[in-house]
């Protein structure tokens, strides 16, 4: 019987085979490098806000306290966005006729509370509670990064679910004393790790099988 297909069908059937193979693994990975990508999680981006505030400004050059403005960051699961009543505190007296606060004196005078963009935010089906990490040795740089070195405020991680598994599955890297959670400029004396395992048993700390359980971030 006479030969149908030239002989060079296998090899192109080889070829054809091991590119799809190639072509579907670098799809995987062309999806899972968007899925990582400031484009998806808004990482390192600054958003334009009706006022532009500077944390630098106020924490690290007039030396603020986070709690000041964020009133409910130690009680509740929500940090809190002050009101333009906390920053009249001061915008009474200091700037109180700049054009670049005319927003916030229009929202004291009217009562209507300024639209601020949000920076980090989580999908509705993940629960997150400050209060809880702040109790448990938390501190703000370690989710929201310099906070006191960002003229407008961006979000410093990707808060994709591998991020947060990743302080979850080894909280000893990150703890600090309730008393340093608010301190940007805080460092460990001695090793992190030892001190880490030593403030797990302070705090009551869950083993990391409670804290990478689903109903623990999603209820």
């Amino acid at each position: 019987m006479p030969q149908i297909f030239h002989r060079s069908t296998n090899t192109i059937s080889r070829l054809s085979i091991f590119g799809a193979v190639f072509l579907l693994l670098g799809l995987l990975w062309l999806i899972a490098a968007i899925n990582r990508s400031s484009y998806v999680t808004d990482q390192d981006v600054a958003r334009e806000q009706p006022v532009p505030f500077s944390h630098e400004h106020h924490v690290a050059g007039l030396g603020i306290d986070c709690r000041y403005c964020h009133t409910s960051v130690e009680t509740s699961a929500f940090a809190g966005i002050p009101s333009t009543s906390i920053c009249m505190n001061c915008h009474s007296q200091i700037w109180s006729a700049s054009d670049v606060l005319r927003p916030v004196r229009d929202s004291f005078q009217n009562g209507t509370p300024i639209r601020w963009t949000r920076i980090h935010n989580l999908p509705d089906f993940t629960y997150f509670n400050h209060a809880i990490h702040v109790q448990k040795g938390v501190g703000c740089y370690t989710c929201h990064g310099p906070v006191d070195r960002m003229p407008l405020m961006r979000q410093e991680h990707s808060l994709q679910m591998e991020w947060c598994l990743g302080c979850h599955r080894q909280p000893e890297q990150f703890l600090r004393p309730r008393e340093e959670v608010f301190n940007m400029s805080w460092q460990p004396a001695g090793e992190q790790i030892t001190l880490g395992r030593k403030l797990m048993k302070e705090y009551n700390i869950k083993s990391a099988a409670v804290l990478t359980s689903c109903s623990t971030c999603h209820r």
